[in-house]
């Protein structure tokens, strides 16, 4: 598009870059063009960016060249991994400094870098409170991108880190929605005790990243944690039960329960979980529920979601 400013996106197909990339495509003032960065350009996910008015560009982030050829003339670019398509910490390590690299080398005015707390500031390996998991991590997806900061700060770069929440999304993809027992009553498990947990939309992370860019330079160089509420399990069981219009319970159980239920990556979310109870008030304290809205007009209540996507949740 002639004379707008150029956002790369990587994973412009996916959950958080989707929202960004349709944030912008659907916004008729916008002042931004899309390049949607995704590793395969006949995807119906990109086809559908392509018509929408999208430049689609395929690109693999294990390869620098390759980002740097993507970046090649943007003004910012929108920067997440991947982790649960590999589950490897050193992959997302690899992939986030690539990144940091192309984009340094791309000149860009403006990155966002999609992240969350390394964990082991608050549970040393040490600490015998949680397992510590693969030798070098308490949760892995967190001390990943954590971790991974430093690879945009030490190469200079106009950064926004942006916190993200828990994806209420995983109650539909990752089998975490209610399920029905033994007893044939349903109920949501999580190892949450009475403790908050911060969640939110995920398409409304990549809405809150487009409210970032417009704001121009006034977030660069600083840490913002959005969300759309934080919840207990209780209250999110009673707005499963409306919207489902079934009886739904909150089926707490402890960490390390739900560490040995043995769906691959367990033990991290396992950990997760117990980070986010442990440390409630640091982790909430963190996202900033104003603030979200005041960078996405339309950020989504839980009751909203689930209205939204209750057919979508398998109910087993």
């Amino acid at each position: 598009m002639l004379g707008k400013k150029i956002i790369a996106i990587l994973g412009a197909t996916g959950a958080q870059g989707g929202g960004l990339a349709n944030a912008i495509l659907n916004d008729s003032n916008r002042e931004f063009s899309v390049r949607a960065i995704t590793r395969n350009a006949n995807s119906d996910k990109a086809k559908e960016l392509s018509k929408k008015g999208a430049e689609v560009v395929e690109a693999d982030v294990a390869n620098k060249d390759d980002l740097e050829k993507a970046f090649s003339g943007c003004y910012g670019a929108y920067c997440v991994t991947f982790y649960w398509e590999h589950m490897s910490p050193e992959k997302e390590l690899a992939h986030a400094k690539n990144m940091a690299e192309a984009a340094k080398t791309a000149g860009l005015k403006h990155v966002i870098w999609s992240t969350l707390e390394d964990t082991r500031k608050w549970v040393p390996l040490g600490d015998d409170r949680m397992p510590t998991l693969m030798e070098k991590y308490k949760v892995p997806h967190f001390d990943a991108k954590g971790t991974a900061n430093k690879f945009f700060e030490e190469a200079g770069l106009p950064t926004t880190y942006l916190n993200t929440s828990f994806y209420w999304d995983n109650f539909i993809h990752f089998g975490m929605g209610p399920k029905k027992g033994e007893d044939g009553k349903y109920a949501v498990t999580l190892p949450m005790g009475d403790k908050r947990l911060p969640g939110m939309a995920a398409e409304d992370i990549g809405k809150c990243a487009y409210g970032i860019f417009k704001k121009g330079t006034e977030f660069i160089g600083k840490s913002l944690g959005i969300v759309g509420e934080k919840l207990t399990g209780k209250q999110m069981a009673e707005s499963f039960s409306i919207s489902l219009g079934k009886d739904v319970a909150y089926n707490e159980v402890p960490p390390e329960i739900y560490r040995g239920f043995g769906f691959p990556g367990a033990d991290d979310l396992g950990n997760m979980f117990q980070f986010n109870r442990d440390f409630e008030k640091d982790f909430c304290d963190a996202r900033d529920i104003e603030l979200s809205k005041s960078l996405n007009p339309e950020l989504q209540s839980f009751n909203d979601w689930l209205e939204k996507n209750k057919r979508k949740i398998p109910i087993e």
